[in-house]
């Protein structure tokens, strides 16, 4: 996926001249929030810490502190997310969920469902080392049922390698007779096959099951569970199929409607700019027939819209 992000590190890159145009941004009366905002969305995440550091050794002030003394709303909860090294993001976004006045099992399901084995094993160690609490721990603490079961599942990041020629065929069996074919369903085998095997042995999957049953394995899911478990087992479906595809979906919900999530729109904003925001855009293109630009522009406003705008990265009317 190298290469893909809408946002790449500067080339000729200077932490301690960085440090200072943020400095100054932020000095005297008012703040120059678009100097701000086009320094940040250009420079990659290890260089936003290098910043950090810098702005420290030399003004003796923490920046992020600082940052959110000037700034406010929705643009200072961007900014922030934007200073964050990604592991830690996604590990204290974690933590706020679970801890939060109930629990946020959006985000329990878009962060486990879509990251890779390595990234949820460093997660765990970040949140172990932030919060010194254990992830697994809080997660069983907070849910319940099959739901709590397929998480852990994910939280082991140990999904089988490459594709089993010879399972292919047992586990599209499995998942039928778990559901479509008879009265009743059978959770576990849901959780178990989607849980454990490989992105690209699902793929395979899922076709085989598409012939042996007449349906894609999303709308069985949708008939067949329910509540949070359906939610999650429909996210690792897709995410198996497609993990910009997925992100491109879930930015689309997060702007349509009443209202706009902006929780969601600003941690898929953050998280996948490195990764693979390009491809995201070219799915959102395809899917919804607009741009994923157009949208963030007709649906959001002022500093917090040209920061969006910018880490998107392009219009692709």
């Amino acid at each position: 996926m190298a290469g893909r992000g809408s946002v790449r590190a500067s080339g000729n890159f200077n932490a301690n001249q960085d440090a200072e145009t943020l400095y100054k941004a932020m000095k005297g009366l008012g703040t120059d929030e678009d100097s701000i905002m086009k320094l940040l969305t250009s420079r990659s995440n290890s260089q936003r810490q290098q910043i950090k550091a810098a702005y420290k050794t030399l003004h003796g002030k923490d920046l992020v502190g600082d940052l959110q003394g000037e700034l406010g709303g929705k643009f200072e909860t961007l900014v922030v997310a934007l200073m964050t090294p990604p592991i830690l993001y996604d590990a204290t976004t974690l933590r706020n969920a679970i801890k939060g006045a109930g629990t946020d099992e959006k985000v329990l399901i878009e962060i486990l469902s879509s990251r890779t084995a390595q990234q949820v094993k460093d997660i765990i160690a970040a949140y172990r080392q932030e919060f010194d609490a254990d992830l697994e721990e809080d997660v069983t603490g907070d849910t319940s049922g099959h739901f709590r079961r397929l998480l852990v599942i994910l939280l082991q990041a140990s999904r089988q390698q490459g594709v089993q020629e010879g399972n292919i065929e047992t586990d599209a069996q499995t998942l039928f007779s778990a559901g479509e074919k008879n009265y009743g369903t059978d959770e576990d085998q849901f959780i178990t096959i989607l849980g454990n095997r490989s992105a690209e042995h699902l793929r395979r999957v899922f076709a085989a099951y598409m012939k042996l049953a007449g349906y894609e394995m999303e709308e069985s899911v949708k008939r067949e569970t329910s509540g949070g478990l359906r939610d999650l087992l429909l996210a690792v479906v897709k995410c198996a199929r497609s993990v910009p595809a997925y992100f491109a979906e879930t930015l689309y919900y997060s702007m349509s409607g009443a209202g706009t999530d902006d929780q969601a729109l600003i941690r898929v904003m953050v998280s996948r700019s490195e990764v693979d925001m390009l491809d995201i855009r070219a799915d959102y293109r395809r899917l919804f027939a607009k741009s994923l630009y157009s949208t963030i522009q007709g649906d959001t406003s002022g500093d917090y819209r040209k920061a969006l705008l910018l880490h998107c990265g392009g219009d692709d009317a």
